[in-house]
């Protein structure tokens, strides 16, 4: 059964069964219906026998059920169950008696505390006091009597056991009971809180009970809820579990519990229960009841205050502020961010902060504002204090342990709130507290630790601690392997002989039992510097020396020293550096020497070089040269330093010259070199380019030379005598480099190679060289010697030695043409090929002759000298060649020769072609009076009615307009016409119909419009277009003419208006025609056509008359065209064509 849930009371002698959807009792059935309704009171004692026999039959057939609904293998059980249902009708019937019986108990019920006695409990009638007397079947002893409805016995045993209870002044009314250990409830006694204590500071209550556990016999487990209620609501906040065991022994318990809101804000309350998980209590198990409430509050004055103050919390955390006040609140804020209020009791509110940030140095400000009141508090966001990293202790002096570490992430806390630390040694159990700097700048993380004396191993724990938590960090040391030495002091160098000093400083600490280690460093002037270790043996707080040999006379050193113990750790730091100088010593080596003879052969002149300072091993004060021979030796006085040469008058003998050296301690050992100089005869010069910053020179091996080589050079670039220098080589040499810092590029240096013979020096080599080859800087100088017609001779001059720069390799020389005042050449190159170029290879010429030129003509010429390193500048000039009087002859000859055969071939081509000529540029005009097309005879116009003169087609006028201005010509189509009538007058009377052409002519239309009765009366209105042509052509008509004249106009009219007659009236016409004055070749107008050929009066019509138009009017100087047609006559013998120019028209 599980926790809290209540048992019925015990039956008496009734069994109930539990059955899947039955719950079967001898009171009656459950059916699914009536499970969620209270559980029926067990027992029959109010009903009759005969509702108990109806409920068993009830049972009987609720039983049965589930037995049908199985296999024959479920049917085994039939006999058993006859059996259950005859004790349930046996029982039952026993109830029913028994109830019958008055003031008999019932309802039985037992519960424990402690499982070590059954508290049990029945219902009996009231009103009057009996005496009950229990008793526990098969139990010696078991009978306990009680005046109250209620007895406590021992635990029985598992099993069950009848208990019979007897009031003792009835005995008729005893009651039987069947008891069980399954039937007990256990319900642990009310647990009660000791003791409430609250925290303010940190808002934790902390909760003291006892658990009672001697009650109990065996260990079980017990899981206490405790309860926390807030504000006078008693509103539930949290419900905690905590467990614990039980062992026998009562036992005091302790739990704590923080809350999100400061206790000072509201009364909490506290409240708690139990539950006891017993493994061999097989009975039903129960919460205990709540124990009482205590409460916890703060007493607030009469000043209002906020809660909590200078609150220090977690970055990221949520925080609930609160103030206790006695008047409202009407704003609260969180910095600049406005919060909502939460309402307490009474004014006092409270606001809520989710996920605060890092805050300021200074916090984070709360305040809360009244009508007439601001109070606030201070909230410090920030984290808890690091790990300590990289914790490192070490020891300077083997007297204090130096503790150091690195914070690791800034907390963001400062002041009070910041991280404190303490280091504590567990071996010894002292702890050193770390204090902090004013200034945050000037923190250094470290403490100091005094070293315990004979004690190496250390167990250091360094605890970093801020209101926000703890981190701690630890490290075991062996302080003697970590030590780190002051730096050395008190460093002084003293002189012990010229190449050795002592050293001496003085080294602050306890190393009396250890040696030292310690590295000297030395540094020569210009030199790199060097470092030896020396070891010494270790006291307490004392100077220390050390010798220091191996060192150069007269040198400048530099020398500095630091410190550590053999089991190396930590070198000191390097002493303040010391300068010294050694002391002087012999010089160790002769001077570098070389001798000259001077120009006229008489005197020899000495040279030599000065000692370097690691030979000279001290200041030189004077040289002493001296020559000796086989009869005598000849010592010169002492010469001083500055000078290094000295001249000797010296015949051609053989001797040996000697150069010493001297300073304040001695002289050096003699320089010896020959002054005689063998001759040779087979010499040549020789040409060498450097590499790099030096030349390389080579020779071949020669067993005869004893001695040494002497390779001497000088710049022969310059003028006045050369400046020397040289070098020696060993005689077992074959190859020297020889290098100068005094070697520049593009200067000519002379190379001399001598070899030492028999104490006599021979010429071997001579070579001119340079380190590095550049180009000229300055161009060759050119003159112009000659020139003609078509060459130039140039001749230029050598440029200087020290402005070449390199040996001359050629000359480049451009010509091209070219005035002067004009830009230069577009450039100096192959590329142009009104540009050509001579490179001239050949050093030694010095002129040149350019050929194939023209004459009178301007050239620039450009000379240019290059080297291996270049090509230098340019010089130019301009040159105009002589005139060439052949050239100028023919230049005339040719135009002129070419002018006559042009003028010849032109000419005969003229007469030719002069007919075509004629027709094509200036044809002849025919005379009005002599045009045949328009003169008919008589017998034709009269005789011959078929044939018409002109048809006005192609247009059928329907206005007239009259053209008066003379100086418009109008636009007529311009047409050849052939026409036989023209060309053969003479055959007109005898030619057919058909050699007739029709010509069409449509003049233009003139928008004056003049009324024709007849017109009108044939259907339509026409147009008749007038076109005053004058000419000069014009005929004279007779005075008879002109009075007769139909139209009554001067002048041609050809396209007068005429009415269109019938046939019927062609006769008059044609009598009328012939007393018409003038020419009018359109007089037959009864053939004229008012319509044109494209109309279709004109092309539907069969009649076979055709008209022909006339080519010209009299008065007319233009041809009347007809329309470009495929009907109409071709033209062959009008208009230009090329064709033309070539062939020969046959004259007329």
């Amino acid at each position: 059964m599980k926790a809290g849930e209540s048992r019925g009371p015990f039956r008496e002698l009734r069994p109930t069964f539990q059955k899947d959807n039955c719950r079967l009792s001898c009171g009656g059935i459950a059916s699914p219906e009536a499970r969620g309704k209270k559980r029926p009171e067990p027992g029959c004692s109010s009903g009759s026998l005969t509702d108990c026999i109806a409920q068993t039959m009830d049972i009987y057939f609720c039983l049965r059920q589930p037995f049908e609904m199985v296999d024959s293998k479920r049917m085994k059980t039939s006999s058993n169950f006859q059996w259950l249902l005859s004790s349930f009708i046996l029982l039952c019937l026993m109830n029913q008696v028994n109830s019958q019986k008055k003031g008999a108990p019932h309802d039985l019920k037992c519960i424990t505390n402690n499982l070590k006695v059954w508290d049990c409990s029945w219902k009996a009638p009231s009103g009057r006091d009996t005496l009950y007397e229990v008793c526990i079947e098969n139990r010696f002893n078991s009978c306990y009597r009680s005046e109250k409805t209620n007895t406590k016995i021992p635990a029985l045993l598992p099993g069950d056991h009848e208990i019979s209870i007897n009031p003792v002044h009835n005995h008729s009314s005893i009651s039987k009971f069947i008891l069980n250990e399954e039937n007990i409830s256990l319900i642990p006694d009310t647990p009660e809180i000791l003791n409430l204590i609250a925290d303010f500071s940190t808002s934790a209550l902390h909760i003291k009970w006892n658990d009672k556990g001697s009650a109990f016999p065996h260990h079980s487990n017990v899981t206490w809820q405790i309860e926390i209620l807030r504000k006078k609501k008693m509103e539930i906040v949290t419900l905690m579990t905590h467990n614990t065991t039980l062992n026998g022994k009562d036992t005091l318990h302790h739990w704590s519990w923080t809350s999100d809101m400061p206790l000072e804000c509201v009364t909490h309350y506290v409240r708690m229960r139990c539950y006891i998980d017993d493994l061999h209590f097989s009975g039903h198990k129960e919460w205990s009841d709540w124990s009482p409430v205590k409460n916890i509050s703060w007493s607030p004055d009469y000043q209002p205050k906020v809660f909590p103050e200078d609150k220090v919390v977690l970055v990221g955390s949520d925080v609930t502020v609160c103030c206790v006040i006695q008047e409202k609140v009407i704003l609260a804020q969180f910095g600049k961010e406005k919060c909502s209020l939460i309402h307490l009791d009474g004014e006092n509110v409270a606001i809520k902060i989710y996920n605060v940030s890092v805050s300021p140095t200074s916090g984070t400000n709360v305040v809360f504002t009244t009508d007439t009141n601001l109070v606030g508090t201070v909230i410090f966001a920030g984290y808890p204090p690091d790990i300590p990293q990289k914790l490192n202790c070490e020891t300077r002096d083997l007297k204090e342990i130096i503790c150091t570490w690195n914070p690791g992430r800034p907390t963001g806390l400062l002041g009070p709130h910041n991280t404190s630390y303490t280091l504590f040694e567990s071996f010894s159990g002292k702890n050193v507290t770390f204090k902090r700097a004013e200034d945050p700048a000037d923190i250094s993380y470290q403490l100091f630790f005094q070293m315990i004396p004979n004690w190496e191993i250390y167990n250091f724990t360094l605890n970093a601690r801020n209101p926000l938590g703890q981190s701690e960090s630890t490290i075991l040391v062996n302080i003697t392997k970590r030590v780190y030495p002051h730096t050395p002091t008190s460093f002084k160098v003293k002189d012990t002989n010229s190449t050795a000093v002592s050293l001496s400083w003085y080294l602050q600490g306890n190393f009396a039992k250890m040696h030292l280690l310690c590295q000297v460093e030395i540094t020569k002037s210009n030199s790199v510097q060097e470092l030896r270790n020396v070891t010494v043996k270790g006291v307490e707080d004392s100077s220390y020396f050390v010798v220091v040999g191996k060192l150069s006379p007269y040198t400048n050193y530099t020398f500095r020293i630091r410190c550590s113990t053999e089991t190396f750790w930590k070198w000191s730091s390097w002493t303040i550096e010391k300068q010294h100088l050694t002391t002087e010593a012999i010089p160790s080596k002769g001077p570098d020497t070389w001798r000259e003879w001077s120009s006229d052969g008489k005197n020899l002149i000495i040279y030599w070089k000065p000692l370097p300072i690691n030979e000279a091993n001290g200041r030189i004060l004077s040289y002493n040269v001296s020559c000796s021979s086989d009869e005598e030796t000849q010592s010169l006085s002492e010469i001083p330093d500055r000078q290094h040469k000295a001249e000797i008058q010296l015949d051609k003998n053989d001797y040996i010259i000697s150069v010493v050296a001297k300073n304040s301690v001695g002289s050096s050992p003699p320089s010896k070199i020959a002054s005689m100089e063998i001759p040779n005869d087979d010499l040549k010069i020789e040409q060498a380019v450097g590499m790099g910053n030096g030349i390389f020179l080579s020779w071949n091996y020669d067993p005869n030379m004893t001695c040494d080589y002497v390779i001497k050079w000088c710049n022969s670039s310059r003028p006045g005598p050369c400046l020397m220098d040289w070098k020696k080589v060993p005689s077992n040499s074959t190859e020297a480099v020889i290098e100068s810092d005094q070697f520049r590029p593009g200067v000519r240096y002379n190379f001399f190679l001598y070899g030492c013979r028999n104490q006599g020096y021979q010429l071997l080599r001579s070579i001119m060289g340079y380190i590095e080859e550049l180009a000229p800087i300055v161009a060759p100088n050119f003159t112009v010697e000659d020139t003609s017609a078509d060459s130039i001779l140039v001749k230029w001059e050598d440029i200087p030695v020290e402005e070449l720069r390199g040996f001359l390799r050629g000359y480049l020389f451009y010509f091209g043409k070219g005035e002067r005042g004009t830009s230069k050449m577009r450039g100096l190159g192959p590329g142009h090929s009104d540009i050509k170029v001579k490179n001239i290879t050949d050093i030694s010429q010095k002129t040149l002759k350019i050929a194939d030129l023209q004459g009178k003509t301007s050239y620039r010429l450009v000379l240019r000298a290059y080297t291996d390193g270049g090509i230098g500048p340019e010089k130019s000039m301009y040159v105009v060649t002589k005139e060439n009087s052949v050239g100028l002859i023919i230049a005339i000859l040719i135009p002129v020769a070419v002018a006559v055969i042009v003028g010849v071939v032109t000419s005969i081509l003229c007469y030719r072609k002069r007919e075509w000529i004629k027709e094509t540029f200036y044809p002849d005009i025919p005379n009005p009076e002599n045009c045949k097309a328009l003169q008919f005879q008589k017998s034709v116009c009269e005789g011959n009615s078929a044939l018409k003169t002109l048809e006005m087609n192609p247009c059928t006028p329907n206005n007239v307009e009259v053209l008066e201005t003379r100086t418009v010509v109008p636009k007529i189509e311009d047409t050849e016409i052939v026409s036989p009538v023209a060309e053969h007058p003479e055959d007109s009377s005898e030619a057919e119909p058909e050699n007739h052409v029709v010509v069409s002519y449509c003049p233009p239309i003139i928008e004056e419009e003049i009324p024709n009765p007849v017109a009108d009366e044939a259907g339509g209105t026409s147009q008749v277009i007038y076109i005053d042509v004058q000419s000069m052509y014009q005929p004279q008509a007779k005075p008879e003419e002109q009075e007769n004249d139909p139209v009554g106009g001067s002048g041609y009219k050809p396209q007068m208006h005429l009415p269109v007659s019938s046939p019927v009236e062609d006769g008059t016409a044609e009598d009328d025609l012939d007393d018409t004055a003038g020419y009018r070749p359109q007089a037959n107008v009864s053939t004229w056509h008012l319509v044109s050929p494209d109309s279709p009066r004109s092309t539907d019509s069969n009649s076979e008359v055709v008209s022909f138009g006339s080519p010209c009017s009299i008065n007319s100087r233009q041809f009347l065209l007809p329309p470009k047609d495929e009907d109409s006559p071709k033209s062959t013998g009008g208009g230009w064509s090329f064709t033309n120019f070539f062939q020969n028209k046959p004259n007329d």
